[in-house]
């Protein structure tokens, strides 16, 4: 089944956990650590909280992840490759920082797929950006339908991880959510290697 029909068949919580695990892989783009969601997938996995409580950390989370992010300033004057790696770095900031805006502040409604469906565009944006090879082929919308012929490896990887979440949720419900969140540290650590690389070679 394709990323496009996960989606479309996720419940609630299915979706939430999609957009959620997206949100997670891309924060070190904001300056976040590794916790900085951890509240948000608690209230997740439990019911007792009430839609004030989500909203509730949602706005806790904003406040914590508003820095600067990993990409610092550059020193010197930058030639064309630095400028051209800037631009992808900035896009790829900006893109992070919209998910975590845009996040419904219920768990519910139409309003949640809809962020789940622009979080997977956005992350799957963002690791095209950072890859260092090229993600050759089709658009990002036909990789989400199933054609993944000339997939760069870093966006490749963060497909199977949208698909895997989907997956986990929608076979085991609330159980589902530790895998998910293991498959979400994955990923999260490899877009940290992948900016502090970055990083350093720039600085």
């Amino acid at each position: 089944m394709s990323l496009v029909e996960l989606i479309g068949q996720a419940d609630e919580r299915g979706l939430a956990a999609s957009g959620l695990a997206c949100l997670d892989r891309c924060v070190p783009l904001l300056g976040g650590d590794d916790e900085a969601l951890r509240p948000l997938w608690a209230d997740l996995a439990s019911d007792t909280g009430g839609p004030e409580q989500w909203a509730g950390l949602l706005d806790q989370v904003r406040g914590k992840l508003g820095g600067a992010g990993e990409f610092g300033p550059t020193g010197g004057e930058p030639g064309a490759d630095d400028s051209a790696d800037s631009a992808g770095e900035d896009e790829a900031v900006s893109l992070a920082r919209r998910m975590l805006a845009a996040a419904p502040v219920e768990r519910s409604g139409d309003e949640m797929r809809e962020w789940a469906d622009a979080c997977s565009v956005a992350a799957l944006r963002i690791h095209q950006l950072l890859d260092p090879l090229t993600d050759a082929g089709d658009s990002l919308d036909a990789r989400r339908e199933g054609r993944t012929e000339g997939m760069s490896p870093l966006v490749a990887a963060e497909l199977r991880r949208q698909v895997t979440v989907l997956e986990l949720l929608a076979s085991h419900g609330p159980a589902g959510l530790r895998p998910a969140l293991e498959v979400s540290t994955e990923g999260r650590r490899v877009l940290r290697a992948v900016v502090s690389r970055r990083s350093r070679r720039r600085g």
